[in-house]
């Protein structure tokens, strides 16, 4: 049970939006964006996020878009994780979707809302980051994309009232060679101890992970040791931890020596398999 009230809002515009988050705001009810509402509902009821008002983006046509255009995918941001697994239309996407939480949830949880999420783990950015993706960004400022590698640092950097609207993936990565793995402690369904998805392009391994550090990440030097075949690939991987951004995750869902061991054991069997093919 959510222990406050708050008003609800569904406008059908990107610019009503956005008005409706900028008058609500100077009314002070701190309004938040919402879509699947699932992490939303869940914080709201442990008391960890409070508002006096939410604005649904379900009723925006551009945020439930996915289609290919002009040699893009475009991927709305409503768009639920179930919705993007069925239809595999960029298959690592497809994966790295059904691997966040279990399947009741994914037919509520979106794209938009995995991404800008408070929970650290946010797979579903992944396979943006790999394919070199931009975002729509809408706000007070208007209408305005950016590379994903630029906009998303540990988190998406949105500016107040700004709204994930699209993600839009030049189609060619989508025939790319891929591989994605979650590795968790003892069920399936869970929060992972290591979440790696990897792509192969013009013979290089590109790799970005979750549940490493406490946010997802794409590291360019992470890449550069990986793809050094002039040192053994132990070193290789050594290299590569050394050079991770942060301090490995240490939590209830494992220690930092062992989250290293298993990432250190997943990296050689990407590797292996990228370097086979």
């Amino acid at each position: 049970m959510i222990s406050f009230d708050f008003e609800y809002y569904k406008p059908s515009t990107i610019i009503e939006a956005v008005k409706t988050f900028g008058s609500l705001s100077m009314q002070g009810k701190d309004p938040l964006y919402y879509s699947g509402g699932t992490e939303i509902i869940s914080m709201a009821r442990r008391d960890d996020i409070f508002t006096r008002a939410v604005i649904d983006i379900k009723g925006i046509p551009e945020c439930n878009e996915f289609r290919v255009q002009t040699g893009k995918l475009v991927t709305g941001a409503a768009l639920t994780l179930t919705q993007l697994e069925e239809a595999n239309i960029f298959p690592l996407l497809g994966k790295a979707a059904s691997k966040a939480a279990d399947h009741t949830v994914r037919n509520k949880l979106t794209v938009g809302g995995n991404i800008c999420g408070k929970i650290i783990f946010r797979e579903a950015v992944l396979p943006f980051l790999l394919s070199d993706s931009q975002v729509v960004l809408a706000g007070k400022r208007g209408v305005r994309v950016v590379p994903i590698n630029q906009a998303f640092n540990k988190t998406l950097q949105l500016e107040k009232g700004e709204l994930l609207v699209q993600l839009l993936t030049e189609t060619s990565y989508a025939h790319l060679p891929y591989i994605s793995i979650k590795k968790t402690k003892l069920e399936k369904v869970d929060y992972p101890l290591v979440s790696i998805d990897a792509l192969k392009k013009d013979n290089k391994i590109r790799i970005a992970f979750s549940g490493v550090c406490p946010f997802p990440f794409r590291s360019p030097k992470i890449e550069e040791d990986i793809n050094n075949t002039q040192v053994p690939l132990e070193l290789r991987i050594s290299n590569a931890v050394s050079h991770l951004p942060a301090p490995i995750s240490n939590n209830i869902e494992g220690s930092a020596e062992y989250r290293e061991f298993v990432l250190r054991n997943t990296l050689s069997e990407i590797i292996k398999v990228f370097e086979r093919s």
